[in-house]
């Protein structure tokens, strides 16, 4: 029985590409880098924002330590004032929360995003729910695909891993679940494709969020 879903928010609860793009472009070109199109970046995040700027500036022969520091900085400024400018939740994740809620399911987020924009996006987003645990990048804990996040939420919330299902849309998300050893399912509406999903060895795949439903009642 499932108790508990955690979910990856960039690319699963939330369409927050643009506004990622936005600041990381704002702090590329603050410096002198190369920006690059909002495409791209669907490819690029997903890691943490320090893996992000290694990707989108990191073949720049001028790229050292000092500068992905300021780059850091200013993509930090930018993005606390931005990252709600274009960031919704995806159609029908509302509804979703809705049944989970009413059908006493616990759910949670466990993000390499930030733990203070993390916390931010949920909670402006998603106003009328009470996640169980927002879990962004915390100092002192690895990020995924470490199991860290999951092992800290189930432990804090006291549910057990055979009653946690981890929902997201990337191959770091399926590893994820996996070092944790707790069941996976994959969303195809992310920024990642089906095509990676399957390769990492995602068992189940969710084309829409009632699909979610279904997976954890099984």
């Amino acid at each position: 029985m499932t108790k508990l879903c955690i979910f990856d928010l960039d690319g699963t609860l939330a369409d927050s590409i643009e506004d990622l793009a936005c600041a990381m472009n704002h702090a590329l070109s603050l410096h002198g880098f190369r920006t690059h199109n909002t495409g791209k970046y669907r490819f690029m995040v997903g890691s943490g924002i320090l893996v992000l700027i290694d990707r989108a500036a990191g073949d720049d022969e001028r790229y050292c330590p000092e500068i992905k520091a300021q780059i850091h900085s200013a993509f930090n400024e930018y993005y606390a004032a931005h990252c709600l400018d274009n960031t919704v939740p995806f159609a029908g994740i509302t509804e979703m929360l809705g049944t989970m809620a009413h059908n006493g399911v616990l759910f949670a987020v466990n993000s390499n995003k930030p733990d203070v924009f993390s916390k931010r996006i949920v909670k402006a987003l998603f106003p009328q729910f009470e996640f169980a645990e927002i879990w962004g990048k915390r100092d002192g804990c690895e990020r995924k695909p470490a199991p860290d996040g999951i092992f800290g939420i189930t432990k804090k919330l006291g549910i057990s891993l055979d009653e946690t299902v981890y929902i997201g849309d990337s191959d770091v998300d399926v590893f994820t679940a996996k070092n944790a050893g707790v069941r996976f399912c994959g969303v195809s509406w992310g920024f990642r494709s089906v095509e990676e999903l399957k390769n990492a060895g995602a068992g189940y795949i969710a084309d829409s969020p009632a699909d979610v439903l279904s997976f954890i009642s099984r």
